[in-house]
């Protein structure tokens, strides 16, 4: 069945979603801000952007300011997404199937992939990392969560996402991709999608480490998380080979490619093999989701801390499971900052996210060695 679109946004609506936002809300563009704006920079805003901006301009250093903003900072804003692509194309061997076939040469390379890309659907800043496309007189279109080639939804329209970004809490209707170009990274792209498997590297060298690998997969099925079959298998892989002993750890272990259907079974028998003292219960009706996402958030900052999840694709699954999941704790506010800076235009244009990164495992290292959990 076909999602309807979202009803369409009215000044009052706007005004009503602003008032979520902790920043100030300066007076509206007008129609003729607006247009000097589209006229000046070279785009066009959806018509909900525009709606939300011509009923208060959110300011802070975040939000662009499209009325007193410094041109060129809102000019690299803007080519921020097309900038991150090549960035990957540069130094992370991407290539989109939409081009040509890719040169040799990494300098050839990044000079036609600037040129595919001259007529990309122009995406648009609404708040940070966050992007909307930037189509004239159209409505519902989702907002992009963007750095690099990892791209993923962050609301499914406008209003969902302020509500999700500000409020903590969102529609949950599935979004839907509505522009070219940028609809390959998050139906089947590269991008890091933070609701789908963790990509951390198995880590565990004792048996007590396999059983909490098991364990946390078990909290990411309970808070509605997607392992895939290849990490319960490996899970239990190496559970069975550290000396992990259950009936049912041989049967998940051996699973062959063609099995992979059953790992899901195999996988709730283990646990509950296990028994309660090592696993949760595989629903929520002996752990809440709150705890259980402070474990995982805990169990993420150690991978984190030991190399096992990059600091960025782990600092984003914290934000999007933790931060926004658990209503904003400040004890995860600087852990926050540092992940959206690391995730910031300015921080690619300067060359500065390994020393990012870095000081995202030294948050992680300062959380983990303080109470649990640091919800002040």
């Amino acid at each position: 069945m076909t999602t309807p679109p979202p009803p369409r946004l009215t000044p009052a609506d706007a005004r009503a979603l602003q008032g979520m936002v902790p920043y100030e809300i300066g007076p509206g563009l007008g129609e003729h801000e607006l247009d000097a704006v589209e006229a000046r920079f070279g785009f066009s805003f959806s018509a909900d952007h525009r709606v939300f901006l011509g009923a208060g301009l959110p300011l802070g250093a975040r939000w662009p300011d499209w009325r007193n903003g410094d041109p060129e900072e809102l000019a690299a804003w803007l080519a921020g997404p097309v900038e991150g692509v090549l960035f990957d194309v540069e130094h992370n061997g991407f290539w989109h199937p939409a081009w040509s076939p890719r040169p040799s040469g990494t300098t050839e390379a990044l000079r036609v992939a600037r040129a595919e890309s001259a007529d990309v659907p122009q995406l648009v800043p609404v708040f940070g990392h966050r992007f909307l496309p930037g189509t004239a007189g159209e409505w519902g279109h989702p907002v992009l969560s963007v750095h690099q080639t990892d791209i993923i939804f962050y609301g499914n329209h406008l209003a969902d996402y302020i509500r999700y970004e500000f409020g903590g809490w969102a529609s949950g209707l599935d979004a839907r991709a509505t522009v070219d170009f940028w609809s390959y990274f998050v139906e089947s792209g590269p991008g890091i999608d933070v609701t789908a498997p963790t990509p951390y590297t198995p880590y565990a060298v004792t048996a007590g480490e396999a059983v909490e690998c098991v364990r946390m997969l078990a909290l990411e099925r309970l808070i509605g998380r997607r392992p895939s079959p290849e990490q319960l298998i490996e899970a239990g892989l190496t559970a069975l080979v550290l000396d992990v002993e259950t009936e049912s750890l041989p049967l998940l272990a051996g699973l062959t490619r063609s099995e992979h259907d059953l790992a899901d079974g195999l996988f709730e028998r283990v646990l509950d093999e296990l028994g309660p003292a090592d696993a949760p219960p595989p629903d929520a009706s002996g752990l809440s989701q709150e705890a259980a996402r402070w474990e995982l958030v805990r169990w993420w900052l150690r991978l984190i801390v030991n190399g096992s999840l990059a600091p960025g694709a782990g600092g984003d699954l914290i934000t999007y499971e933790g931060w926004v999941r658990l209503d904003r704790p400040p004890g995860l506010r600087p852990l926050f900052d540092k992940v959206d800076a690391h995730n910031s235009w300015a921080a690619l244009r300067a060359g500065t996210r390994e020393q990012l990164a870095g000081a995202i495992v030294a948050e992680a290292e300062r959380l983990l060695a303080g109470p649990w959990p640091p919800r002040d």
